[in-house]
């Protein structure tokens, strides 16, 4: 069967021509060269991981004491700040050890951490690269209508980890090292690092809300009357995935629900605007008068 060249159709709207043009030099692209296009492009955000990775492995205990350790220490910053604000509400973690128990488990712990880090390290050039993948299919007012999509999904990605990484984590670590049946607590480094991960790097995907909002809405799949009429709905499943990615500690669950509650708040507004947006373009265009 013959490789034809796709080119993509033009919309009938309002406009002018030149607001309904793609951005590629080349707009009828074979399959096979959208699939060449995409491996370059994932090839040139896997590469930004690796390096990233090996600078923070050849770091090592460094980047362990002072990044993934420290929300277990009494020193760490969140609960200075919280028995600044109140006495009532000041608390530290217990004082524990980790431990590993198999021959390899720090060797493989420290490469696991590298990667996650790396990842988190490299996150703005791989959204980069997922982007300017994205971006030449577009047509120039869409292009208009997201531009700084890369500045503003680095800061909400970021802003969802600094969450997890300075409030979810030292209230979770507290509750789970301190919390006993009449065992004693020795959490291996594995287990350590895995919540870790669990409480920073979901949280920085759900804080993705409001760009997800803002694409369905543009494309007519969610309307901002539609998140408003099932807004208790919705913060039923707001308590539900704060149960799923923070353990089974009620005040940890709210410090994650509030937020997200509030992006989802956020979200209606930006789904409101899009709509009044898409409203303002319909009544100017000459077709539809």
């Amino acid at each position: 069967m013959p490789n034809l060249p796709y080119t993509r159709p033009q919309r009938m709207t309002g406009g002018t021509p030149d607001e309904y043009q793609t951005e590629g030099s080349n707009p009828a692209m074979s399959f096979l060269d959208h699939i060449e296009e995409l491996r370059w492009h994932l090839i040139r955000a896997g590469l930004s991981v690796c390096v990233a990775a090996i600078g923070i492995f050849v770091m090592g205990e460094r980047v362990f004491q002072a990044v993934i350790l420290a929300p277990k220490e009494p020193w760490f910053i969140t609960y200075s700040l919280v028995c600044k604000i109140s006495d009532y509400l000041c608390f530290s973690p217990p004082i524990f050890n980790l431990e590993t128990r198999q021959l390899g488990e720090q060797f493989f712990v420290h490469l696991k951490t590298s990667i996650l880090l790396g990842l988190v390290v490299s996150f703005p050039y791989v959204f980069y690269e997922f982007w300017r993948f994205i971006r030449p299919g577009l047509y120039v007012a869409e292009r208009r209508a997201v531009r700084g999509i890369v500045l503003i999904c680095t800061g909400l990605f970021y802003s969802g980890v600094a969450f997890g990484y300075f409030v979810i984590a030292p209230f979770a670590i507290s509750f789970l090292a301190g919390y006993t049946v009449g065992a004693i607590n020795a959490p291996t480094l594995a287990s350590y690092v895995s919540y870790m991960a669990m409480f920073t790097l979901p949280t920085g995907l759900v804080f993705q809300l409001p760009v997800a909002i803002f694409f369905l809405a543009r494309l007519g799949l969610i309307t901002a009357q539609f998140m408003r009429t099932y807004r208790r709905h919705s913060f039923v499943v707001i308590l539900v995935l704060a149960a799923i990615i923070t353990p089974p500690d009620m005040i940890t669950q709210l410090l994650i629900a509030v937020p997200l509650y509030g992006l989802f708040e956020v979200s209606i507004l930006i789904a409101k605007r899009v709509e009044k947006k898409q409203a303002l373009d319909w009544e100017s265009d000459p077709d539809h008068k």
